[in-house]
């Protein structure tokens, strides 16, 4: 088996689950759209920002990795603004090599100079669409609506998203800082979505640990874990190097439970040390249902490709490994079967297998 260099898995077709809309913007982008609102940002050209971004998210800190989104959910308060950050993401991301993608954000954060919440997600459609017709239609993009786990309006983003689920809205989630904010605070909305068939992925187990992992599944009935990257305090590695599952990280495991794991803005919150000590290297040698995402590409300055290709430096992993992610991501989306598995065989494989023959 041979090792990717970073240009193969450039190439490689790519499936990113967990990828926040108002955390990818283009430093240009930011600086046009504050000109034009008459927002104040904390350097004024677009190399100093975008390492302002970084270096802000680079604390160790949840806490404080969520107070650089007031810069950027700040310039996304008109249709125009959000329609063209749509629209510069899915270009971003086709360029990148994604064939499938869900983006996620939360409408409420856009409603501040009265746009309502149907008017934003609308304005995120015409941008997916802008931005799908630019690419050629080498990418399918959906979007996840999120609500905050420290408001109250999850009910009314999870009626939202319901209303949308057949106009390009895949499903809901809830993000926002975990201590204090259990996801059961917003247990209505998840028996609402239950009821109505509908898709549902919860922020859980990254700067908190496993009860947030148990009440999104156990009491929530969550289908994907967002980072899960706690679901390691559950798992003993002895000396000799055998491991024992405990009952929390085996249902996990057995339930095939996806895990959208984010390695580089984990270790920028204090999740984990470094990519070479992140639990995704045990998880995947455990074979959890494992996902390689992005997160937040301005605050974290990274791609699919970055992400990736960091973790074929840091655990040496093959164009099969890398497949083995990518159609575990397809498996876990919430596009239904058949398109997932069309996208599988027709896309990712044939893909990989070019990649391979061409070594």
């Amino acid at each position: 088996m041979s090792t990717p260099s970073i240009d193969d898995v450039r190439r490689a077709p790519k499936v990113l689950l967990h990828d926040h809309l108002d955390g990818g913007l283009r430093p240009q982008t930011i600086i046009d759209l504050a000109s034009e609102c008459g927002h104040t940002l904390p350097v004024d050209d677009a190399a100093g920002l975008g390492k302002w971004f970084v270096e802000s998210a680079d604390s160790g800190s949840l806490v404080r990795y969520l107070e650089t989104f007031d810069h950027t959910v700040a310039v996304m308060q008109t249709g125009a603004a959000i329609t063209r950050v749509a629209r510069e993401c899915v270009e971003d991301l086709a360029a990148d090599g994604v064939v499938y993608a869900e983006v996620r954000y939360a409408p409420e954060q856009h409603v501040e100079q009265g746009l309502t919440l149907d008017e934003v997600v609308a304005a995120v459609k015409e941008g997916i669409d802008e931005g799908v017709a630019a690419a050629g239609g080498r990418i399918v993009v959906r979007q996840l609506l999120t609500a905050m786990r420290h408001q109250a309006r999850s009910m009314e983003i999870a009626e939202l998203a319901v209303a949308w689920r057949d106009r390009g809205v895949a499903g809901f989630d809830i993000a926002g800082a975990e201590a204090g904010f259990p996801p059961t605070r917003h247990l209505d909305a998840f028996e609402y979505l239950r009821r109505e068939n509908s898709h549902f992925t919860i922020h859980a187990g990254e700067a908190f640990g496993l009860p947030s992992i148990w009440e999104a599944i156990q009491w929530c009935g969550a289908a994907r874990l967002g980072h899960g990257v706690r679901i390691v305090d559950d798992i003993l590695v002895a000396d000799d190097g055998s491991v024992e599952l405990g009952r929390l990280a085996a249902y996990v495991r057995d339930r095939r439970i996806p895990l959208e794991m984010c390695p580089r803005s984990n270790v920028q919150t204090g999740a984990a040390q470094s990519i070479a000590e992140h639990p995704i290297g045990l998880l995947t040698r455990l074979r959890f249902r494992v996902t390689v995402n992005t997160d937040n590409r301005l605050m974290s300055q990274t791609s699919m490709t970055d992400e990736m290709f960091g973790l074929v430096e840091a655990f040496g992993y093959s164009f099969e490994d890398l497949q083995w992610f990518t159609i575990n991501a397809m498996k876990s989306s919430f596009l239904p079967f058949d398109e997932r598995l069309a996208i599988i065989n027709d896309v990712v494989k044939p893909g990989y297998a070019a990649l391979i023959d061409a070594r």
